[in-house]
């Protein structure tokens, strides 16, 4: 727990370069969520803000929810990219998919990718011991790009993934948060998905809109989440737990936690029923604020009293609704903390990323202050 003065002023260093990244990216967002944090749910005409722990875990287990409702991620999926994908699909298909989706990123199959995003860190990170300093925003994308090039056999730049992926996310963020559609939106979403699908290889019409929208989905948390959280090992000046195995799963929680990349799901109701005890009508637009749900904006990483794992987990969902990439992003976050903690690195330049569709850095760059042999 963090006690003394000092480790207070740090953890609110860190808390305020972190909050740049939402006021940078989605300030009207934000300061909605702010004014209603104090209550589990918010409704505001037909759109419910979900914020506490039990409402979310009850909006994601017992209220039907329309898969492919427009402004959601099925929506998205069904409309710009292709039927047969992970995220619009209702009854058998969707469990039959998410079942191959589990396989691949179950323990075994994030065993096969880590050396992938090994080779990525291990020469990305080097110019650390050189002096030098690295843009972790962009280590991060092509990370992320390289795993889903190889999860999904796809012979691509992976930095051109990334960067194709963030262009359609931050198009599509403009469908799925509330407010007024800019003019062009959707002509400019469209544009961004063909050029996403003509990357990843739209002459493999089997595997492209599967590959789209994991790259949209992947990327895109990889992106915000990691280099936050290492802004926060920076600040707090948490790279000793990082160090440590016993502690670092512990610390990789808890900053999935605070970082909380996909930190509002965009959901619709597909039936009537009740959220937080509040009615919920048959079409009513949820937003599921999983970063209030999960305390992120209440508590700091904390390796000494972590939160409850069934509080951390919100950040992934809950039930059938559970992202089935949690597994991955432990171990990527886990291991790029591994690497990073010998260098005890410093953020020497933060740049936040004001069309990102995640709250999350354009460039976090980062210097050792220890030499490492």
């Amino acid at each position: 727990m963090i006690a003394d003065s000092g480790a207070v002023v740090l953890a609110r260093r860190a808390r305020r370069r972190d909050r740049r990244v939402y006021l940078a990216s989605h300030p009207v967002i934000f300061g909605l969520l702010v004014a209603t944090r104090g209550r589990q749910v918010t409704k505001l005409g037909r759109t419910v803000l979900v914020q506490s722990a039990d409402a979310f875990i009850e909006s994601l287990t017992r209220l039907p929810l329309d898969r492919t409702a427009d402004r959601t991620t099925g929506g998205l999926a069904r409309e710009f990219v292709a039927d047969g994908v992970l995220f619009d699909q209702d009854g058998q298909a969707h469990r039959d998919k998410r079942r191959s989706f589990a396989a691949d990123l179950s323990t075994a199959g994030v065993d096969r990718l880590r050396p992938i995003w090994h080779e990525v860190l291990c020469r990305r990170l080097a110019a650390l011991g050189a002096g030098g300093t690295v843009d972790m925003t962009d280590v991060t994308a092509e990370l992320a790009g390289a795993t889903v090039c190889a999860l999904l056999d796809i012979d691509a730049d992976p930095l051109a993934v990334a960067r194709a992926a963030a262009d359609v996310a931050a198009a599509a963020a403009h469908a799925h948060l509330p407010g007024i559609r800019p003019f062009g939106a959707d002509r400019r979403l469209a544009e961004r998905t063909g050029e996403l699908l003509h990357v990843v290889g739209a002459e493999r019409p089997d595997v492209a809109g599967a590959a789209a929208m994991l790259a949209v989905a992947a990327v895109n948390t990889t992106v915000a989440g990691i280099p936050r959280a290492v802004a926060w090992c920076a600040d707090c000046g948490l790279w000793p737990q990082a160090a440590r195995d016993e502690q670092r799963e512990v610390l990789t929680a808890e900053l999935l936690r605070v970082t909380a990349a996909t930190g509002v799901l965009p959901r619709v109701a597909a039936a009537d029923g009740t959220v937080g005890g509040r009615q919920v009508r048959t079409g009513d637009r949820l937003l599921l604020v999983a970063r209030h749900a999960a305390g992120a904006h209440r508590r700091g990483p904390d390796c000494d009293r972590p939160a409850e794992p069934r509080v951390a987990q919100l950040v992934f969902g809950a039930g059938t609704h559970a992202c089935p990439g949690a597994a991955l992003a432990r171990a990527q976050l886990s291991d790029t903390l591994a690497m990073l903690a010998p260098y005890e690195p410093v953020v020497v330049g933060a740049r936040a990323d004001r069309r990102s569709a995640l709250p999350g850095w354009k460039s976090l760059t980062v210097r050792a202050t220890t030499a490492v042999p």
